[in-house]
């Protein structure tokens, strides 16, 4: 693994899913944009979450780039595939694929449609869990699911599932994170979903992040997890700083659009997102194009 770090420590970089021009899953960009991920550092790959738009796919597609991804990386790195899925039966059939196709571990955001209970979402996790021989990730972002998991359910969920071994919170709540990690075993993974607290999750003990931002500026993210890991907290610091205007931009202000659209500018077309997200505008691009320019490894086109 890159860098001799520990399994799904690091910067594990959360791809888009390319489409082309007639709007099907683009398996060459697919294949360049994680060879280029790979390339330049990350130490894991995570498809099929949130930014990979995996709510907009069929199934067939979801089968499709889970098989793509995982031959692509050809164990250069783990490889964490979302399995997300409205109904327990959908999550636990697509954990069984990742896992058969050779998946190091699979990440499980529990959806809801309705509101579920702390109870329904335990059964649910268990479900899914048993469902596969691998690490499973559980994945706490409100914004998208509808669903805030507590550290303290989450602990409970730890302690009576074996197979569940780390967490991707991406509520961004300082707080939360390290509740998260001061409530786990020392050997269990506390990952950053949020960019844009990065630096202030691993100071409080997180062990990397998947983030959107690394499809765009994976040097840049690399680096600032070797700079906190190392104690050089000033640079780390600053270069956490000059991230956040991009990481807004892909992030919360305008999301897998935004993140196209910065791909596109850094010479990595993955094309358009599926309706009904659409496109960003002229304004918007102007304003990716004003922060990236200041990171010198990036060659704008």
């Amino acid at each position: 693994m890159t860098d001799s770090l520990p399994q799904f420590h690091g910067i594990i970089a959360y791809p888009v899913t390319p489409f082309d021009a007639s709007g099907a899953v683009d398996e060459a960009a697919l294949r360049r944009l994680i060879d280029r991920l790979i390339g330049d550092g990350a130490h894991a790959i995570a498809p099929l979450g949130s930014t990979g738009e995996s709510a907009y796919l069929s199934d067939d597609e979801w089968q499709r780039v889970a098989a793509i991804s995982i031959e692509q990386v050809r164990k250069r790195v783990p490889v964490i595939v979302g399995v997300s899925d409205l109904t327990t039966e959908g999550a636990a059939a697509r954990a069984r694929f990742a896992d058969q196709r050779g998946g190091d571990a699979v990440m499980l955001l529990p959806v809801s449609y309705w509101k579920l209970s702390e109870a329904e979402i335990h059964a649910h996790v268990k479900a899914v869990a048993h469902a596969t021989r691998t690490p499973v990730m559980l994945y706490n972002n409100p914004a998208t699911s509808g669903v805030d998991m507590s550290p303290e359910s989450i602990v409970r969920m730890v302690n009576a599932i074996d197979n569940v071994t780390m967490v991707k919170e991406s509520s961004g709540d300082i707080a939360q994170m390290t509740d998260l990690v001061a409530g786990t075993p020392d050997q269990f993974n506390v990952l950053a979903g949020s960019a844009t607290t990065f630096y202030a999750s691993l100071c409080v003990g997180a062990t990397g992040g998947i983030l959107a931002l690394a499809c765009v500026l994976p040097e840049a993210c690399v680096r600032l997890f070797k700079l906190t890991r190392d104690g050089r907290h000033d640079e780390a610091a600053a270069l956490q700083r000059r991230l956040v205007p991009v990481a807004k931009l892909v992030g919360s202000l305008h999301g897998v659009p935004g993140l196209k659209a910065a791909l596109r500018l850094v010479d990595c077309d993955a094309g358009l997102p599926r309706p009904p997200l659409a496109p960003v505008s002229e304004a918007v691009m102007a304003s990716l194009r004003e922060v990236l320019v200041s990171f010198e490894e990036v060659a704008l086109v």
